[in-house]
Parts: structure tokens; sequence; C-alpha cells
């Protein structure tokens, strides 16, 4: 098939597939299309990347970034902050709720002050508000639960579909090659085969858990539909994770999948508390084999794989041994720039990249260990959160357990903190649904009535901004 018609065909299957998903809710806030092509750019590329930029790195680049990159995020995060104000969203309640994520905020944008790019830093730091307010406009939406499932779904619509477009058809956007073996290798959409594996990450596990959950209707002709779409993209998908060869992505789908069934299963149903223990005991036990027994060299080593995880030991050793201030970092993503870039693709001998394969090394290298402690107890207060919210059977809490076990164990070999699709799906999946009528809310989140959810009460935009306040407690 020539490319263009290939083209051709990728936009009218779009166009049906937004036009007659069988879960197409009605009243689809304009609002949520904020979030939609926001989420789109954090797993995809940048603007200017599709418009014809370089993929590939430079230092300049990364210090200079692009106008029109600029243009369109401050343009979306001044829409954003209109919706916001349009529902009256009580921003003191917000922060009251949520003090330790303020505080690392906070933190983060306090960092600019010693930073050696102070400029770049509070660019980056109100670049990445962006997230935290697109989640916010998710979570003041009326019918949160039936938002995010919207915003979900259009990403994977997207995105998946057209990433294998560009991967057969396209090869010259999409194919990449190793700077030390030239092994070439597929990015889809994305800019890298981890970004792809990560988008796969996502969306796997969004049409696993949509499929548990509304399990219990299969037998409505509905959801049938439903649960046929669902199939067909969690195959698209794995088939698409398998091109992308990321193995932390591909291990973090199997263990977050594996939560959203235990957490299904009758055992777990009857002991929610074991599953609670189980989920930080399981990554307890993995940093103790890891750091004592070097398990993840061993198990890289039996399966033919690099023991030294793709270089990733020889980078974090590296990094380490640059001796950033142990306190307070070198500030907001502002390590990978400068003389700092130049001294580790110089004499590093491991190549051009611009992370340090290890969130929590990301983090502490940029805001040391004040902003690493910040980050730990976001972690943990944001766990507790889920849990508590676990006890009223809410099926968006159990997406929260498999996307936070799944977000600390991906930083283990991937930096996706600050900023990012899965950091970003990660806050809206870690948060409760509103309260509204006890028997309503029942009904719509344990049984995910979809019907149900649309028949419930639209509150106005006050109470909708006072109670958004609350679901993002952690």
């Amino acid at each position: 098939m020539p490319p263009f018609l290939a083209s051709f065909v990728w936009i009218i299957c779009l166009i049906v597939l937004l036009r007659f998903d069988p879960s197409r809710i009605s009243r689809f806030s304009l609002a949520l299309w904020l979030p939609v092509i926001w989420m789109f750019i954090l797993g995809s590329r940048n603007p200017a990347q599709w418009f014809g930029g370089e993929l590939g790195l430079s230092a300049q680049a990364l210090e200079d970034g692009n106008p029109l990159d600029r243009t369109i995020y401050f343009v979306l995060i001044l829409l954003a902050i209109g919706v916001l104000m349009s529902r009256s969203f009580k921003w003191s309640s917000f922060f009251t709720h949520n003090l330790v994520l303020t505080a690392y905020l906070l933190f983060a944008l306090m960092s600019a002050c010693w930073s050696d790019f102070s400029l770049i830093a509070f660019k980056r730091w109100f670049r990445d508000l962006g997230s935290y307010l697109m989640v916010l406009v998710v979570l003041s939406d009326p019918r949160p639960l039936e938002a995010f499932r919207a915003v979900l779904r259009r990403i994977s619509y997207l995105l998946i579909p057209l990433s294998i477009l560009l991967d057969k058809y396209y090869p010259q956007l999409s194919k990449q090659y190793d700077e030390w073996t030239g092994a070439g290798y597929y990015v889809g959409a994305t800019t890298s085969k981890n970004m792809l594996g990560l988008l796969c990450l996502v969306s796997g596990l969004f049409f696993f858990w949509d499929t548990v959950t509304r399990w219990p209707e299969r037998k409505e002709r509905r959801t049938k539909r439903i649960l046929l779409l669902n199939t067909a993209f969690f195959a698209i998908t794995l088939w698409l994770m398998h091109t992308a060869q990321s193995t932390t992505s591909s291990v973090c789908l199997v263990i977050g999948c594996l939560v959203i069934g235990a957490a299904h299963s009758k055992v777990f149903r009857r002991h929610r508390g074991l599953l609670k223990a189980l989920i930080p005991a399981s990554f307890c036990l993995y940093l103790i084999l890891d750091f004592v027994c070097g398990l993840n060299g061993s198990m890289a080593a039996t399966v033919g794989k690099d023991p030294t995880l793709t270089d990733r030991t020889k980078i974090w050793a590296f990094l380490l041994s640059m001796h950033t201030n142990p306190l307070i970092g070198t500030g907001y993503q502002s390590f990978w720039m400068g003389p700092r870039l130049e001294l580790f693709w110089n004499d590093s001998g491991l190549g051009h990249i611009n992370e340090a394969h290890n969130g929590y090394l990301q983090v502490y290298l940029e805001l040391g260990l004040i902003g690493l402690s910040l980050l730990v107890g976001f972690l943990v207060a944001s766990y507790r959160g889920i849990c508590r919210r676990l006890k009223s059977s809410s099926s968006l809490a159990v997406l929260g357990l498999a996307l936070w076990l799944a977000i600390v164990f991906y930083n283990m070999s991937e930096a996706a903190f600050e900023s990012g699709l899965l950091y970003t799906v990660f806050l809206i999946g870690a948060t409760a649904l509103p309260e509204r009528t006890q028997e309503s809310v029942q009904s719509a989140v344990a049984f995910n009535d979809v019907n149900v959810a649309e028949k419930l009460p639209v509150l106005p935009l006050e109470a909708a901004g006072t109670r958004a306040a609350k679901w993002f407690e952690y």
C-alpha cells in the first residue's frame, strides 16, 4: 500500500474511532482536549519536531529550546488556568491538602536560584507545571472517572496506530540507529525506543484495567463492543511493545497487569490489607536483592543480556563521580547542560545521552537529598492515599496501585519523574472520585456503569472546584 493511501486510511479509521467509539460519553467537555493535546506531546514529540525539527541531541539545542514549543506550551498552560478559574477552583484548599507535593514543587522552583542556568531552570519548571494543571482539568470535570477514561482512550487512539503507520510506511521519520553498533530500531511517533515502550506501557495498562473493570457487565451489548475494542488495542499495543524492545516497559506492564488482576481477584478483594502490604514489600525486596545480590545484572546475564544493563551501571558510576552538591543539587533540570553535559559526552565514553537512566538519581543530581526526600515523601503519601480510597472499591484506586508500582520500578532504570506521560497519568490515576450521592457513586465506581455515571447530576462550578482539591489529596 502506498504511504499516501495508508495515511488516508489511518485518518479515516481515527475519525471513525472518535465518532463511533462505543465507550464515547455524552457531553464530552471541550476542555478535556487540553490534556489530550498536552499528553499527546508528552507521549510523542515536541511540536517543533513534528514540523520538521531534528530528533537528535545537541548541547546548544538542549539549552535554547525552541520558540514554537515555548509558544504552544504557554498557550496550553494559559488555557488550562482559564478553565480552572472558570470552575472556581479552590487553590488554597488544594495546597493545604497536598503539603508534600506543594513543598516539592516549591523547592524545585527555589532551586532555580542556585542553578547555573536560572532562567532555563525556571522556564522548564513552568513548562512542567502544565502537567499538574492538566491533571486538575481532568479531575475538576463533573465526571472525573469518565473524563480520565476518555482522555487516555483518545491518546491511545491517536498515538498507537500513528506509531505503526510511521514504522511501516515512513521509516525515514521513525527509524533510528545506535551510534555504537549501527543497529536500527523503530521509535514510532516518539523520539526513542524507550519512549515508545513507555507509551505502550501506559496504553497497555489502561486497556487491561478498563477490560477487567468492565468484565462483570460483559453480557451487555454496549459493553461487548467496548471489550472487543479494548482487546484489539491491547493486542496491537503488545505487538508495538515487542517492536520497541524496551525491557523496562515490558516488565512494568506485566507488573501492573498482575496488580490489577490481583486487586480484582476474590482473595485480595476479601483481604485488601494483604494487597496493600505486598506491593511496597515487593519493591523493598527487589531493592534488597538488587543492591545486595546484584539481581538486575544476574538476571540480565542469565537471559543473555548485558549484565551492566546496557551500560546503565557505568552511567550511574560516572555521574556519582562528578560530585554535585549532595544537599541541594544543581538546580531543577539543570544537570544536563553546559560544562557537565560536555564533560559527560566527552569523557564518559557512554554516548550522547541526556538522562541518568534512573529517576531517583536524576532527582538527586538536580535537587539533592532534600529534593529526593520530598519526592520519596510524596510517593509514600500518595500510596497511603490510594490505599484509603481502595476501601471503597474504587476502580480508579486499583489503577492507581498499578501505576504506583509501575512508576517506582520504571524509575530504577529510566528517568520518568518530574514530567512525562507516565508521571502525568500516575498523578491522575492515583486520585479518587468525588463524593456525590452515596448510592450513585457506589454504582458508577464499583460496577463502572457508564450510563449511571452519565445520569449523575453536574456539580456547580464552585462545588466542582472545591471537591477537585479534595480528590487530589494524598
